[in-house]
């Protein structure tokens, strides 16, 4: 088996109405990782966003996902950057086009701290069936499912 990339990899979100973006996120974090923190928001943090499903569901939805392996922590994020700022051991993270952002911007705290910068790890779209990303809210909606089929036109 070939060694991992990385010896740590953080991944975070909100992980509401879980679906095949938020798989593939995770999907990556294990294929370069050989231990993931995931970090998922909070009630409270979480709940900006609006009308999400608690964070113990959203917890227990990706225990089950991942279930079959060990190499992980699930933690609570209380605000945006969690243990990414803090944490050396942490040497890459996963995001998606929408969260590149925060990820350079850990870089820039970490950097300001005297850290070493995280390897950021940017990987696309998951798309519907009408070409348009698949997000929570489009499923929220109830436009699409959580593989992206289209529900309403």
């Amino acid at each position: 088996m070939l060694a991992k990339k990385y010896s740590k990899v953080a991944v975070g979100g909100t992980f509401d109405k879980f679906h095949e973006g938020h798989r593939l996120l995770i999907e990556k974090a294990f294929q370069i990782g050989e231990n993931v923190l995931i970090g998922v928001t909070s009630d409270e943090f979480g709940g900006i966003k609006g009308e999400i499903e608690p964070c113990d569901v959203r917890m227990s939805n990706l225990n089950s996902l991942i279930k079959n392996r060990s190499n992980y922590i699930l933690a609570r994020l209380e605000e945006h950057y969690g243990p990414t700022v803090d944490d050396e051991a942490i040497d890459a993270i996963v995001v998606s086009p929408e969260t590149e952002h925060t990820a350079l911007k850990i870089n820039q705290i970490r950097q300001k701290k005297g850290m070493k910068p995280l390897d950021i790890i940017t990987i696309g779209m998951v798309l519907a069936q009408d070409g348009k990303p698949i997000s929570s809210t489009r499923i929220r909606k109830g436009e699409i499912d959580s593989v992206g089929k289209i529900i309403k036109e």
